[in-house]
């Protein structure tokens, strides 16, 4: 078997949606590998900061990106663990600092093309479901379910707020609601891989379904697919 012929079920959507956590329990329902390609960006974001690297520096973000190792372990009852060169990332990649710098940088040509092949190589049998925002447009157009999970914006930010207390973050909700609009509008301008679904994908709004519900669909989605 080549890695073409890898079976891959692509989840992409705006931040928020819930893609990211349900990604992780088709992955576990199935038992094949896992990908959230938010999580590189964020890396990214997260070892430039840390490195004092700005924004501007072209050159630096994507031999940054380049040289990055990063793999993920998925478990129930908790998110996607994150082991990045070596040593765990904690929560430090889900803060919400983390999260503006990856918007910024993965409206970088450069940074988005050295992270390409490093997406893609997680493509591995038995399978992969890959979560992010250009999975099945860009990362894995060959892809053999592609889902554009989405939700309002108030849904989402609610989401996150509830997402941020639970873990002991401070949080203010109308900042959030703002912030989920401004990453909506930037991811969606981008000219490398704008945020938009894949023709052939299927659209769910996530808005008024619960987890279990969305992960049900997904998978029955994905069982009509399979060869018989």
């Amino acid at each position: 078997m080549t890695s073409n012929d890898v079976p891959v079920i692509a989840v992409d959507g705006p931040s928020g949606s819930g893609k990211g956590t349900i990604g992780q329990l088709l992955a576990l329902q199935l038992r094949w590998h896992f990908l959230d390609s938010g999580a590189l960006y964020r890396a990214v974001g997260y070892l430039a900061v840390r490195e004092g690297i700005p924004v501007d520096d072209i050159g630096r973000l994507a031999l940054l990106a380049l040289k990055m190792e990063i793999s993920f372990e998925v478990a129930p009852d908790r998110p996607a663990g994150v082991l990045l060169n070596g040593a765990d990332a904690g929560d430090g990649l889900r803060t919400e600092e983390a999260g503006a710098m990856a918007s910024k940088v993965a409206a970088i040509p450069e940074v988005r093309a050295a992270l390409l092949n490093k997406q893609r190589a997680f493509r591995r049998p038995p399978g992969l479901v890959a979560d992010g925002r250009d999975m099945g447009t860009t990362v894995f157009p060959d892809a053999t379910l592609k889902v554009f999970l989405t939700a309002s914006a108030e849904i989402r930010a609610e989401r996150r707020y509830k997402q941020l207390k639970d873990k002991g973050f401070d949080a203010n909700l109308s900042r959030l609601l703002g912030e989920i609009r401004d990453r909506d509008a930037r991811d969606a301008a981008r000219t490398v891989s704008p945020l938009k679904p894949a023709t052939d994908a299927v659209i769910l709004d996530s808005s008024t379904l619960s987890i279990p519900e969305v992960v049900e669909q997904i998978a029955r989605l994905f069982a009509v697919r399979q060869p018989r």
